[in-house]
């Protein structure tokens, strides 16, 4: 213990001799250190823990899985989970259900997302409440109408009562009913992002069907809950066909966090690797700065050698030194890491990861960043170590020059460090343009519709309200025309769910006079026919249906180009007609006469983007929105100034046709929603960390080639004045440094290449973009070139100028 002490305090004493060296080392770690550390804390929250729950390892998802390998949801009335919970594989199970509420009491009424639950879900997860209680069963007993009681979100807690813990007890109104607080959630308790709970009134209603979540008993897997549930699921198919998809189907039992690995996963895998590769950069910096620092310390130890110092004796203190600039590193990457964290999380896709996930820096994650700084330490360190400590005493004390590393085998380790550095980096610079060269591609995907200044608006229709079709088509013409009337509006639409763009309902279609055997899906959209020119798509055959068509529901539709192409590729789409099922299931959805027979196509219109912004068009059809209405709508509004300004002009026209009519979540302008698609925030996500991983790596790479470049030029001093004296020329000695490092330049610069081509399947899966593009090669080696250059010119251009006289006398 003593002698640990000992050489701590000799270490400390070391480092402060050499402050340029020390700064270099721990900067080196700390970069690599903290990046590896801020990723981490991303995969820890969102893939280690992710869930407060009680089991959710557990908890499932259940989805069928159609014949074309697509998943569908279902639904289930309160008989069927009453069913459910009596499967030997299921331990328990609770349905639910979501609407929008609303708080009154200003000028406009405030929209709440609220999930109704059975009275067993809170017990379900387990979860303790922040404040009072969460529901209870005596809250909701079947048959009965359940007790006015509200369990608030903490979210929700915070903004509209400002943290208030004097909430329990007191009554919130929601569309003119009063709920008693009776609790307000945990932090990490945020299902379906809902502001309220409130009880689900469980009736025998055979047309009732609620969304079912499921815990299974211990031990039994996915495939055999998924083999187990199939005969009871048929079975609910047969009883209630309307809340299932029609055809043959597989179950598919699905973890809470299954959804997000696909759809996070590989680019946490990839970022991961990223930072891998820049800690190992940073540490193979730490290397050569050890191995080149012993060029300056090879009489000292040759000394200790000579009196008697073992071997073993100098690894540790040397290994001493590694772990201190190591752990030193790794206390201010944890910093860093705490920087640049919250930056990460806001880049992250906000739909794919689990909003329950806590991501910061935890105990978990700092002992993950003490582990990689010892393992820095001893596995950076080492080999640095064994070099240095077996010096040729002989040699070094009948000499006065320096050697690095006292061997040609120092040397090589050295070249061989500052090649796999540069290939490293040129990995990274590869990788970082094939991900920005993606997103910048999908920021310019052609859209074929205009979503400049216009807003979305989405009105949910309450309970109990225009309950028939006439009143609904009615009701959503009022706000349609009210909200145009708004000075800076210029036009408004409705669109039920045709909001570009990802939109329209997968519907199977059949064409009139053609076999309805053959399989024919596409996207069906419900709009009014001013949907179009507020989008600017242009038309090409054909003709759009009027607002007189529009108001009686006519059987007309409108299919894209692709639509057309697909399935009529004579040429003859316009005229023919299509059918589609359409259920009437009041008052969820409102049917107008005859929208379940035959639909003529008068009008085809060019493509735009319908599913996402990177997949293929799909086949589209447009019908007017009244032939099918539900209890939710949008209004589509274009504006000639930003449309969020317009805002509450917009809700004060809807209140003006209905007093309680809120209008749902948190509206954007479609821009807006373009950015916050899933592919385009991965996109930034990946081009901004890759790109900013990558300008380390080649900060490392050329502090690196300096440091190396830099302690040759010391160790040539003497070589250097002795051929200066002799007549040899500045340009001489330039020639002499570059050439010192231009082989494993080029090495590094080969292996790098071959790494790029080589893994280019691997970046072009997340990146979007190909890192074997020859324009994109070419211009990362020559930037890391002329980095390189620029690390080398400065030791080079130092040792060109020394004076001779300087030279001669110097050791």
């Amino acid at each position: 213990m003593r002698g640990l002490v000992q050489d701590i305090r000799y270490a400390l004493r070391q480092l402060r001799k050499s402050p340029g060296f020390t700064f270099t080392a721990i900067l080196s770690l700390a970069l690599g250190i903290g990046a590896t550390t801020a990723v981490f804390s991303v995969i820890y929250g969102i893939l280690v823990d992710p869930y407060p729950y009680a089991n959710p390892d557990r908890m499932v998802h259940l989805n069928l899985v159609n014949a074309s390998g697509q998943r569908d949801g279902f639904g289930v009335t309160a008989g069927q989970w009453q069913q459910l919970r009596k499967s030997p594989v299921i331990e328990d199970a609770f349905i639910a259900d979501n609407w929008s509420l609303t708080v009154t009491g200003h000028d406009v009424p405030e929209d709440v997302e609220a999930d109704f639950f059975s009275s067993n879900a809170f017990n379900f997860f387990g979860v303790p409440a922040a404040l009072g209680r969460g529901l209870q069963p005596s809250d909701a007993i079947d048959g009965h109408d359940p007790q006015p009681v509200v369990v608030l979100s903490y979210k929700f807690w915070r903004r509209f009562y400002n943290s208030d813990a004097s909430v329990i007890g007191r009554t919130l109104q929601m569309v003119h009913k009063d709920y008693t607080i009776v609790g307000v959630a945990a932090p990490r308790f945020t299902w379906d992002d809902a502001d309220v709970y409130v009880p689900q009134k469980i009736a025998l209603d055979p047309n009732h069907a609620f969304d079912v979540e499921a815990r299974l008993k211990p031990g039994v897997t996915h495939a055999q809950a998924d083999a187990a549930l199939l005969p009871l699921l048929q079975q609910f198919q047969k009883e209630s066909p309307n809340h299932f998809p029609q055809g043959a189907f597989k179950v598919d039992a699905r973890g809470l966090n299954d959804q997000f690995l696909e759809q996070l996963g590989g680019t946490l895998a990839l970022l991961f690797c990223a930072v891998g590769l820049l800690l190992a950069i940073g540490c193979g910096n730490v290397s050569i700065l050890l191995l080149a620092r012993g060029t300056a310390r090879q009489h000292e130890f040759a000394i200790r050698s000579a009196i008697g110092a073992t071997r073993r004796r100098m690894i540790m203190q040397l290994l001493n030194e590694s772990l201190l600039l190591s752990l030193t590193g790794a206390a201010l990457g944890v910093g860093l890491a705490y920087v640049s964290l919250t930056k990460i999380v806001a880049w992250l896709p906000a739909n794919s990861f689990p909003h329950e996930a806590a991501i910061h820096i935890n105990l978990a994650v700092l002992g993950f960043s003490v582990g990689v700084a010892i393992f820095t330490g001893v596995v950076f360190g080492l080999w640095p170590a064994l070099q240095i400590s077996r010096p040729e005493v002989s040699q070094v004390m009948q000499s006065g020059t320096r050697k690095v590393a006292g061997s040609v085998r120092g040397r090589r380790t050295l070249d061989s460090l500052i090649a796999g550095q540069i290939a490293l980096t040129l990995l990274m610079l590869a990788g970082a343009g094939a991900a920005v060269e993606g997103f910048l591609r999908l920021m310019h995907t052609p859209l074929g519709y205009d979503p400049h200044n216009v807003m979305s608006v989405g009105i949910p229709v309450h309970e109990n309200t225009y309950k028939t079709w006439a009143e609904r088509a009615n009701y959503f013409e009022q706000l349609r025309a009210r909200v145009a009337t708004v000075p800076g509006v210029e036009m408004a639409a409705i669109s039920s769910n045709a909001t570009p763009p990802d939109n329209g309902f997968n519907t199977k279609f059949e064409v009139l006079g053609e076999p309805a055997s053959q399989e024919r899906t596409g996207r069906l959209n419900f709009v009014s026919p001013g949907y179009f020119p507020v989008l600017r798509i242009g038309m090409a055959q054909g003709r759009i249906w009027d607002d007189a068509e529009n108001r009686r529901g006519d059987a007309v539709a409108v299919v894209n180009e692709s639509f057309a192409r697909k399935y009529f590729p004579k040429g003859d789409a316009l005229g023919r007609s299509l059918k589609t099922p359409m259920r009437n299931e009041p008052p969820f959805a409102l049917v107008a006469p005859g929208a379940d027979g035959w639909l003529r196509i008068v009008g085809i219109i060019q493509d735009k983007r319908d599913d996402g912004l990177r997949k293929p068009i799909l086949p589209e059809v447009f019908i007017p929105f009244t032939l099918s209405m539900r209890m939710w709508t949008q209004v589509l509004v274009k504006t000639n100034a930003p449309p969020l300004t317009l805002l509450h002009a917009i809700q004060t026209q809807i209140v003006a046709v209905d007093r309680d009519q809120q209008v749902a979540g948190n509206p954007q302008d479609l821009e807006y929603w373009i950015s916050h698609m899933q592919e385009y925030e991965q996109g930034n996500l990946i081009s901004w960390l890759f790109g900013a991983f990558a300008v380390l790596a080649l900060v490392l790479a050329a502090v690196g080639l300096y440091s190396v470049v830099s302690y040759s030029v010391v160790q040539r001093t003497n070589e250097f004045g002795i051929r200066m004296a002799l007549g040899a020329q500045r340009g001489h000695v330039l020639t002499i440094v570059f050439r010192s490092v231009v082989v494993s330049l080029s090495g590094g610069v080969l292996v790098g290449l071959v790494l790029a081509l080589a893994l280019n399947k691997v970046v072009a899966n997340w990146a979007e973009g190909s890192s074997r593009d020859p324009l994109l090669l070419a211009g990362a080696t020559l930037l890391l070139g002329a980095v390189a250059a620029v690390a080398c010119m400065i030791p080079a251009r130092r040792a060109s100028r020394v004076d001779p006289m300087v030279a001669l006398r110097y050791e």
